[in-house]
């Protein structure tokens, strides 16, 4: 069964919370020993999730948005200029997990996550309360939100 796009974002923005939380916590010391471990992997394969939802909803459903409901766009240009800009975050989490890989230190990465997450936060909680009865009305697929697969 497919649902509406609407519910297929907040299930990926959901799934997306739910990881941030836990690089979160492994990069405060509040995890176990093992997610510690990974995290710097864990940090990268997160910041290429959140890029292709991002890469995703900018060349899929931004524009199909548009088409069908002009006047979104100013709505979806600023989502957009979010996308850059949390693009720009997710390069320095990169530096940092790298930094973490190579020295098995960087104690910048928590705050870094941090900062992520409220600003994720915000972005995702704008976005679901401006577009998604909007993506309910879309016929499409969740390859417009970054998805090559429904999250189910």
């Amino acid at each position: 069964m497919t649902h509406p796009l609407g519910v297929q974002l907040r299930r990926v923005h959901d799934t997306l919370r739910a990881d941030l939380r836990a690089l979160q916590a492994a990069a405060s010391g509040g995890a176990p020993p093992d997610a510690r471990r990974t995290l710097p992997a864990h940090c990268l394969a997160f910041c290429a999730a959140l890029t292709a939802h991002h890469t995703g909803e900018d060349a899929g459903a931004f524009p199909a948005l548009a088409q069908r409901f002009p006047e979104l766009e100013p709505v979806l240009e600023k989502m957009a200029e979010d996308h850059v800009w949390i693009s720009g975050i997710l390069v320095r989490v990169e530096e940092l997990a790298g930094e973490l890989a190579a020295s098995g230190s960087s104690p910048r990465l928590a705050g870094e996550l941090d900062g992520l997450a409220a600003i994720v936060e915000s972005h995702f909680s704008f976005e679901e309360r401006r577009i998604t009865a909007a993506l309910d009305r879309l016929p499409g697929t969740p390859a417009l939100l970054g998805q090559e697969k429904s999250a189910l």
